[in-house]
């Protein structure tokens, strides 16, 4: 605890005397809503159904900002607005060549794409995609201008500070302050990721308060304030609030949820409300 303790201290986001400050110096994609809808839906029309129903839902840019991460096939009928962006879900770290099934970074971007989801679980167990593969990415997807949404978070019975240190350093080695600053953390116990276990507000608040010192021994205080944190696994419009009034994290990676329009708005706008 008082390793914690010490932690909030000397990072200034979480000292009550500047967290309304330093709120305000954010740039406005700190307080974000991301939607992972996955391997879903099944067709073109549920998916403009969908995406038109969230549109319908969440009015004009009063809400935080939403990005939705559809199949990238779905991308390119989909149209952004103030309010609501696209992003994809993964992306290779080549321009072109023979990857068969992947997709790059340009042509995500060329779909309407300002965000891209790297470093997933379901693609690190799956595909086996490793820290160094995810870096590669990374350094792709900033080339071509898209935001990374980076992934990190420990499965069951792992140390959270052992796997998220590793995967961290690994994902971002070789890139500079003003590369770095430009990625999107998001915690996502893997334990939580479509198990209705949420984590706790104050798992979450330790795991931000691991990721802002380790930035910190990274590259900076500074930066470590700055950079964007989510919170994702299990989120629902119940509990969506804590992670960003007592965990201290700038928005939420929603997975099953976004896929329900009604508990995905409700989700935004509970967010909205604590701005």
């Amino acid at each position: 605890m008082s390793r914690v303790l010490d932690v909030i201290g000397r990072c200034s986001i979480f000292n009550p005397a500047t967290r309304e400050e330093n709120r305000q110096k954010m740039n406005p994609m700190k307080n974000l809503i991301v939607a992972n809808w996955k391997m879903n839906p099944k067709t073109a029309k549920e998916a403009l159904a969908l995406f038109g129903a969230v549109k319908k839902g969440i009015g004009g840019s009063k809400n935080p900002p939403v990005v939705i991460c559809p199949p990238f096939c779905w991308l390119p009928k989909l149209k952004t607005t103030v309010a609501l962006k696209l992003g994809g879900q993964n992306c290779h770290w080549e321009v072109r060549g023979p990857f068969t099934g992947e997709i790059s970074a340009a042509m995500l971007a060329d779909s309407g794409a300002q965000f891209v989801i790297l470093g997933h679980s379901e693609r690190r167990h799956y595909l086996g995609e490793t820290d160094e593969i995810i870096n590669l990415k990374i350094k792709a997807a900033l080339k071509t201008g898209l935001k990374p949404i980076l992934c990190v978070g420990e499965k069951e019975g792992e140390e959270m500070s052992l796997v998220v240190e590793r995967q961290l350093s690994g994902a971002l080695a070789g890139l500079g302050v003003n590369q770095t600053k430009e990625v999107i953390i998001a915690y996502e116990p893997v334990w939580a990721i479509g198990t209705g276990r949420a984590c706790l507000a104050d798992d979450a608040l330790s795991a931000a308060l691991f990721i802002r010192r380790l930035i910190t021994k990274l590259y900076s205080r500074f930066l470590a304030d700055k950079i964007s944190l989510l919170y994702g696994g299990s989120v629902d419009s119940r509990q969506a609030t804590d992670y960003i009034t007592k965990a201290g994290m700038n928005g939420l990676l929603v997975g099953g949820a976004s896929l329900e329009a009604e508990e995905f708005v409700k989700i935004i706008k509970n967010v909205n409300l604590k701005m």
